[in-house]
């Protein structure tokens, strides 16, 4: 499968794509999110999307789910099924991330994040491989993305100029349903991760502090 993601070395994708730390903590069956805010720590950026802050609790990971419809942060709160909605949140220097297992989190919270003069993206992918991204700053969406309609030659150069950095590290891997250089579904993932610099291996997000909470 050829590929090039400049950002992304080896050990640090899955075969489609995913950033491998996103495909250890996704259930089999995808519907998911992820999110990342500059300037706010964990706990506070779960509470700032509704989490409850009873329900917040540290986390290590299982070493597998209990089902194709269930992550692994789910699997730690005892979910078998996949019934509940679950977020993991973390940080990597100045960003903190969070793992959104059922992509409930809106866009209209997202750039609420954003505000006070952060930066902060966020990215889904759905059961019908429907992928998004927005990018926000102090408040206020700055880019919108719609992988069906991406043109990376068109569109890169319109981007600001940290997401265009992000998306230049993501790169593409290659499918034989695509043609040659055009983005595939995992991009937005990749490039939230190069914008936070979650360039992980497996091994560094089970070294990492995490909190979950149902949601």
């Amino acid at each position: 499968m050829p590929t090039h993601t400049p950002g992304f070395p080896p050990g640090t994708l899955a075969d489609d794509g995913l950033p491998i730390w996103i495909h250890e903590v996704a259930a089999t069956e995808r519907h998911h999110a992820l999110h990342v805010v500059r300037g706010r720590e964990p706990r506070e950026t779960l509470e700032a999307l509704d989490a409850d802050p009873r329900h917040i609790r540290t986390c290590v990971l299982p070493a597998a789910g209990t089902g194709p419809y269930t992550s692994l942060p789910a699997a730690f709160l005892g979910d078998e099924g996949g019934d509940a909605d679950t977020l993991l949140a973390g940080t990597n220097g100045s960003w903190t991330f969070v793992y959104d297992d059922a992509a409930c989190v809106d866009e209209e919270q997202l750039t609420e994040l954003s505000s006070g003069g952060r930066a902060a993206a966020s990215t889904s992918f759905s059961v019908n491989a429907d992928v998004s991204l927005s990018y926000a700053v102090d408040g206020s969406t700055a880019h919108h993305v719609n992988v069906d309609d991406l043109d990376l030659e068109r569109d890169l150069p319109k981007m600001p100029d940290e997401l265009r950095t992000a998306f230049l590290a993501a790169g593409t891997v290659q499918h034989d349903y695509l043609p040659a250089g055009q983005a595939d579904y995992e991009i937005c993932m990749r490039a939230v991760c190069a914008l936070a610099d979650l360039i992980w291996t497996v091994g560094d997000l089970r070294r990492a502090p995490l909190l979950v909470t149902p949601f």
